[in-house]
């Protein structure tokens, strides 16, 4: 009984410092908006053997799709299983690698975020990133290559990555590093969020 309340105990820290916005799990997820790729689906998901590989994945699609709630769930899941996870929105995480930098305390910033075996970052596109903050993300991204896994939610195609990044080699770079160790979750369909609206 001590070492599964210790077993709760450190999964209940996991999931509080990994910073996700609501609890969300897989039960009652929607599965029918996600597309995966012809090899690898929802049981390689949910098995986490990308994060081991420290392997990348982009939830790519239209707002309200359920791609946050994937990664807010796939986050959960490596909590339970023993793994630190960090969540962050990419505005939300340029503020804090900014803050960092101007306190003089950008290295011990870096360190905490790559202790995370997975890495989530919501939202990239959704808002402007000037140029000083795109590399500092770059930074985080570039740092956390074959070491730990990042996933990526995006209503941006890759060819729009530049506008994230503000410099297309910057952009090319991370597209690379997703190339050759990550894969492609595409979202189609109505909005959820829509869909379940009391307006219709």
């Amino acid at each position: 009984a001590e070492n599964a309340s210790r077993t709760e105990s450190r999964r209940a820290r996991l999931i509080r410092n990994a910073g996700f916005p609501c609890v969300k799990g897989f039960d009652g997820y929607d599965w029918g908006m996600a597309s995966f790729p012809a090899d690898w689906g929802r049981e390689q998901l949910m098995d986490l053997g990308f994060v081991d590989r420290a392997e990348d994945l982009v939830l790519y699609g239209d707002v309200g799709c359920g791609k946050t709630h994937m990664a807010i769930a796939t986050g959960m899941l490596a909590c339970e299983r023993g793994m630190p996870v960090r969540f962050f929105t990419a505005s939300s995480l340029v503020m804090r690698l900014r803050r960092a930098r101007d306190e003089n305390r950008l290295d011990a910033e870096l360190r905490a975020i790559g202790r995370a075996r997975l890495l989530v970052i919501d939202e990239l596109g959704y808002l402007p990133i000037d140029i000083d903050g795109a590399r500092l993300l770059f930074q985080v991204v570039a740092d956390s290559y074959e070491k730990r896994s990042v996933v990526f939610t995006t209503n941006l195609e890759f060819g729009r990555w530049g506008e994230v990044f503000g410099d297309g080699d910057m952009a090319a770079a991370v597209i690379d590093r997703i190339v050759h160790h990550g894969r492609i979750v595409r979202f189609r369909g109505e909005s959820y969020r829509n869909s379940h609206s009391l307006m219709k």
